[in-house]
């Protein structure tokens, strides 16, 4: 028989790692009161009938720490990212001047500061679900191993090894949360 509990505790690994990755690049988009440019990353505008993000149709600026400038690259563009921004429900009232789109970034209240946070706790909750369904396909696969002639004890030791990642994974994404959190709520 193959030992091949290595590979099934990396690839659990390899997924976990991946769901943290997918929660961090998520919060980026978490406006926290200041500008930031992230979050038009998954804003699509229709450009020539395909949906795509405004940072690959315009440059986005930071002029300060209240203002975002974006500037399309085609004049023409300028309408459909205006509704783009509308539409993504952000709570931005975008500006045109016929050139580029400046953005004010607007407060944020408590109201709006609490229900980010528990956005976010959602989608830590999410992180920390995708990191359990890795535990148990690993532990699928490590049992169904242990049928085909995997010895126990090298089974019972590769589930401990990944419950340990569980754990390491889950703290880095409180870790995570808490950071936003402060961010968030920091007026």
């Amino acid at each position: 028989m193959v030992d091949n509990s290595k590979e099934i505790i990396s690839a659990a690994i390899a997924k976990m790692s991946d769901a943290v990755a997918y929660l961090e690049e998520d919060l980026k988009s978490y406006r926290a009161g200041k500008a930031n440019p992230a979050v038009f990353n998954n804003v699509m505008v229709n450009y020539y009938g395909n949906p795509t993000p405004i940072p690959q149709v315009a440059s986005v600026n930071v002029p300060d720490a209240r203002t975002m400038l974006i500037q399309p690259w085609e004049k023409s563009m300028i309408p459909h990212i205006e509704k783009a921004i509308i539409d993504a429900n952000l709570g931005f009232t975008p500006q045109n001047n016929g050139e580029h789109i400046r953005i004010n970034v607007p407060p944020l209240t408590e109201d709006r500061r609490k229900e980010l946070v528990k956005k976010a706790k959602g989608a830590g909750e999410s992180a920390k679900i995708s990191i359990r369904n890795a535990r148990r396909d690993a532990n699928d696969l490590l049992k169904k191993a242990q049928k085909d002639g995997l010895p126990e004890d090298v089974a019972k030791d590769a589930e401990n090894e990944i419950q340990k990642e569980v754990d390491n994974f889950n703290k880095k994404v409180d870790t995570i949360l808490a950071a936003k959190e402060k961010e968030i709520l920091t007026v």
